[in-house]
């Protein structure tokens, strides 16, 4: 057993740096610093040289203490009998991590409170072991049940939800609103359950390009890996004990189970998805030769919605409004390469539009990448029109909240109205550059109404003179692997807690010819 998973240290040596200490400094730099987890882990993981095992249990402490944090305060709150703004910001992000251990992860409590000291220690927190360890030997001497009873008495409502399911009270919501939408509202718990459980990777198989040995060696891979690391678009790994013990579950209404009970869950519902992946996604021959791409099967059948919604003409040219980091551009270009077609990726943040130019690096003369502003297009007066217009528009990005669990508590209320603003623009700008009989796709990563079917009733009641809307429901389901469990209707809302995807809106629209 490692010294990461006891808490002893090394004698001799350098001291090699945990798991636990990786987490602390991946929390802290997305506190601090603004930072992405999921950009930020995997190189800290690298550079401390974990083993697949610390991995595991770093990028669980990670992810698990953000997703839970809001209700991780609560306890903790309780636990030490002073208010969260009244405990220095180190010293409670060494406590996040404890509670995570005790309340979310199959840590025993001696292992969990004696590291999580430890970690205080190492950090530079010497003058707080003690309230540390009082606090979390409290922490641990109830159950998850227990501290439920306790952080949500005297609350009803969205109040009750939000400290339950640790989502701010505004994102539980905008959710309801968007489940109301549906008349779906009863699936609310489902969805804040599905939000707060690691997804696996998700697999895209390039058309044309992926080969029969790259599925069987994915899947085989996805059968037999046990080296669970984490990949900078999608976190894979799941809870990994430092030292074997019972699961602290949640009860039903205050957390999910580690894995959905749809017996379905495994099967992927994009035509071109692979799901089950474990382990370091790099490993697979596929990926690491460009033939498969680390992608969200919502995001697949965002693309795919476009590229499948009327057979492909061939010499049809393709934009791509906000391509970075260039994921659906290269399902875009492999469908536009089968059919004849050409894509035009544009990206306006130059360090995006990089990772543009890598993941379309293969793709040759059919492909351009272009940087600038989405809103620049049709003013220049250049005539290019575009028969199939991708418009994956900046947005909350409250529908990745499994990927990006720092986002629930870094968005606000107010970005929203600048969000809409900026997503009507690019709207505007892709109908100006949209061809006759053209189809445009747009899409968002965000269930929130303002983002989705506003935004549609806006568009339409701007541009209803030379745009239709496509059955998108239809489409999608013509497309899917299996059953999306999409709504009927003009637009299309993926969830999470149905079908395992990125809470993905897609809307589209065709152009009079």
């Amino acid at each position: 057993m490692s010294s990461t998973n006891t808490g002893r240290r090394r004698n001799h040596g350098p001291r090699q740096t945990s798991a636990r200490r990786v987490a602390f400094d991946v929390l802290r730099a997305v506190q601090v610093d603004d930072a992405y987890a999921n950009l930020l882990l995997p190189t800290r993981i690298r550079r401390a040289g974990l083993s697949a095992r610390d991995a595991a249990f770093a990028t669980e402490l990670t992810y698990g203490s953000i997703r839970m944090l809001g209700r991780y305060d609560a306890i903790i709150a309780l636990a030490s009998g002073r208010r969260i703004d009244n405990i220095e910001s180190d010293v409670l992000d060494v406590m996040r991590l404890g509670a995570h251990q005790l309340l979310g992860m199959r840590t025993p409590t001696h292992a969990a409170v004696s590291a999580t000291v430890e970690l205080a220690r190492e950090v530079g927190a010497h003058r707080a072991t003690g309230f540390v360890n009082a606090v979390l030997r409290k922490v641990g001497a109830r159950t998850d049940d227990e501290w439920d009873a306790l952080i949500t008495e005297g609350r009803g409502g969205d109040a009750l939800l939000a400290t339950r399911w640790s989502h701010p009270t505004w994102v539980v919501a905008a959710l309801r609103d968007a489940l109301a939408a549906e008349r779906s509202r009863d699936e609310l718990a489902a969805l804040l359950a599905a939000d707060n459980v690691a997804p696996r990777v998700q697999l895209a198989a390039l058309p044309g390009r992926a080969t029969d040995e790259d599925l069987v060696a994915a899947t085989e891979h996805a059968a037999t890996a046990d080296d669970v690391t984490d990949d900078a678009d999608a976190p894979s790994a799941e809870p990994a004990p430092a030292d074997p013990g019972t699961a602290a579950h949640e009860n039903t209404e205050a957390a999910p189970p580690v894995r959905p009970t749809d017996p379905e869950a495994d099967l992927p519902v994009s035509p071109v998805g692979i799901r089950g992946i474990t382990g370091d996604p790099a490993r697979v021959p596929g990926v690491s030769a460009g033939r498969l791409r680390v992608q969200d099967e919502g995001s697949q059948l965002a693309a795919l919605a476009l590229s499948r919604s009327s057979a492909i003409r061939p010499g049809e040219r393709w934009l791509d409004l906000c391509a970075g980091p260039g994921g659906k551009a290269a399902l875009l270009a492999a469908e536009a390469a089968q059919g004849g077609a050409t894509l035009v990726a544009n990206e306006l943040v130059p360090a995006r539009a990089g990772l543009v130019r890598k993941a379309l690096a293969d793709f040759g003369e059919g492909v351009t990448v272009v940087e600038g502003d989405g809103r620049r297009f049709g003013r220049d007066g250049a005539g290019v029109t575009f028969d199939r217009i991708l418009l994956d528009a900046p947005c909350t990005g409250l529908g990745a909240l499994r990927r990006r669990p720092e986002a629930r508590w870094r968005k606000q209320p107010e970005d929203v109205p600048e969000l809409a603003a900026l997503q009507s623009e690019l709207l505007d700008a892709a109908v100006r550059v949209l061809a006759p009989g053209g189809t445009l796709a747009y899409v968002t990563c965000s269930p929130h109404l303002a983002e989705t079917r506003g935004q549609v009733d806006a568009f339409m009641a701007r541009h209803g003179d030379v745009l239709e809307q496509v059955d998108t429901a239809s489409v999608v389901r013509g497309v899917a692997a299996r059953d999306p469990r999409v709504a009927d209707g003009k637009t299309v809302q993926l969830w999470p807690h149905r079908i395992g995807t990125d809470a993905m809106f897609i809307a589209l629209f065709r152009r009079a010819a």
